[in-house]
């Protein structure tokens, strides 16, 4: 497909610095980044669907909107589109990028950690972030309480209403890349690590254009 503005979203466990010089490399793309920092209390998820569907219309997007979620913002994609339904704004397509999958109604991200094992599960409460590696320089993580982890995410029942990717950047995140695939999803690999975007934008670039085409 070809979209009218593609969305990057950062996960909550990171700030907008998780996509480095991606946006500038995605050329003739029109391109948003959302900076969303004021999710720091609950409720986290409702404040971060909040923040990203108001800078997005603030932005003026051209539809369809894709919407681009890295790790963490995965599972509030499925709202954050609902929001630009309401908008009467057409959603084009979903990608997730080395990113955990919108869960079942009602559980929680540490639900979702046992896909990385019970001993990632339990890191959570002791201040762990990420299941492969740490943020390169430049990438400002951001530190979560338990809540954060605790909290029932949000999930439209009339998701998903538009095509879906997945794109595998690290190994860490081959069960979700798999289980997109059982979802009929289009999916990509890219090895470039969890921070892809950051480490090698020019071949970010390439597989999630490649794969925003497949759509």
């Amino acid at each position: 497909m070809t979209p009218g503005t593609l969305v990057l979203l950062h996960s909550p466990l990171t700030t907008a610095s998780a996509w480095g010089t991606l946006p500038e490399a995605l050329g003739p793309y029109d391109v948003v980044v959302p900076e969303i920092t004021d999710d720091d209390r609950p409720p986290y998820a409702g404040r971060y669907v909040a923040r990203a569907a108001l800078e997005i219309t603030r932005a003026g997007v051209r539809p369809p909107v894709v919407l681009v979620g890295h790790g963490g913002a995965g599972p509030l994609l499925p709202p954050i589109g609902a929001a630009q339904r309401a908008a009467h704004r057409l959603v084009g397509g979903y990608v997730f990028v080395d990113a955990e999958l919108p869960p079942p109604a009602g559980a929680s991200r540490l639900d979702q950690a046992g896909a990385f094992g019970a001993e990632f599960a339990a890191s959570l409460k002791a201040g762990g972030r990420f299941p492969d590696e740490e943020p390169p320089a430049g990438v400002t993580a951001r530190p979560r309480d338990e809540g954060f982890f605790t909290e029932p995410l949000p999930m439209p029942q009339d998701w998903p209403d538009a095509p879906c990717g997945y794109l595998r950047t690290s190994a860490a995140y081959e069960r979700q890349a798999a289980q997109a695939r059982l979802r009929g999803w289009t999916v990509a690999a890219n090895d470039g690590g969890h921070f892809a975007a950051v480490a090698d934008p020019a071949a970010t670039v390439h597989a999630l254009t490649a794969l925003i085409a497949a759509l």
